[in-house]
């Protein structure tokens, strides 16, 4: 019989030190082709990493690099419904997102090389070598959600190149300020099961289990902020993993009972208009991982 709490225990830590050797190389690199462009050195621009690997939710079999290069030149607003650009006193900028992302593109071909970097809709995918994981880099202008009182949330955005969907909205510094309170105040136990329950979907992918193929790692982070703090730090990893797969299942067995549930960052709904998943994929994902470790009801 297997030893679910060894195996939960190996999957609740992340990826070993030469692993995260690899992913810091694509990071620096990815740095630096920035800093060398003599284009984007004159705009006020911002590396930051986003994803699994900054919020410290990545896995072995998932462990690439997720950077955002964010131009705070020119900003996307949201406007509260009535108002305008006039409203808060902003003009048009003459900058385009289009320009800022083919920058970007040329800054990794000059730094990488043009075999190394390949365009994607959203974002350009620098290749893995022994030096270095696989990154995806996006270009993002930052993002404001204004308020009547002037003041805004600030995030990032992107527009895809074939338009669908038009836009692309982010929130990478709550995200990762929202994660880490809620792993402080549960014993650390936050982090560790994100990590176990993506190490669980992918053996189940593998397995052939139909719930879990397709299902975004960002997913299951999501789904786990919004189990209650006290399903986690009981007597075992065991206990948690089951604590917490009950308390997912039993409440997204209709949109009405998590229709208020949100993304880590708090700034957007999790199971409403616009996502890449829906409520009753992520149900079927979590009674098939009660069912695949062979919990008892």
């Amino acid at each position: 019989m297997r030893d679910w709490e060894k195996q939960f225990s190996q999957w609740a830590s992340p990826p070993g030190a030469s692993e995260a050797e690899r992913c810091s190389n694509a990071e620096r690199g990815i740095k630096d082709a920035i800093a060398s462009s003599d284009r984007l050195t004159k705009r006020d621009i911002r590396v930051i990493t986003t994803g699994s690997y900054k919020n410290n939710t990545n896995v072995r079999q998932d462990s690439d690099v997720d950077i955002a290069v964010v131009c705070y030149d020119v900003f996307f607003p949201d406007y509260p419904e009535g108002t305008t650009k006039e409203t808060f006193g902003n003009i048009d900028g003459s900058y385009t997102y289009a320009t800022f992302k083919n920058e970007v593109g040329q800054a990794l071909i000059d730094r990488f090389g043009a075999n190394a970097v390949s365009r994607g809709n959203k974002a350009f995918d620098v290749h893995e070598n022994t030096y270095r994981v696989d990154a995806d880099v996006a270009a993002f202008f930052e993002h404001r959600r204004y308020q009547r009182s002037g003041s805004h949330a600030p995030g990032i955005e992107l527009r895809p190149d074939n338009g669908q969907p038009f836009r692309v909205v982010n929130w990478p510094e709550q995200h990762y300020s929202n994660g880490v309170e809620k792993n402080t105040s549960t014993g650390r136990r936050f982090k560790s099961l994100v990590r176990i329950l993506k190490c669980l979907r992918n053996e189940m992918e593998e397995a052939g289990v139909s719930a879990a193929v397709g299902i975004p790692g960002f997913l299951i982070e999501c789904l786990v902020w919004n189990v209650p703090g006290d399903h986690f730090g009981l007597s075992t990893l065991r206990a948690d993993v089951r604590a917490n797969l009950a308390y997912l299942y039993n409440n997204t067995r209709t949109d009405a009972e998590c229709s208020e549930w949100g993304e880590v960052s708090e700034l957007k709904y999790l199971f409403r208009g616009g996502q890449k998943w829906t409520r009753a994929q992520a149900h079927a994902l979590v009674g098939a991982a009660w069912d695949y470790v062979g919990f008892e009801e």
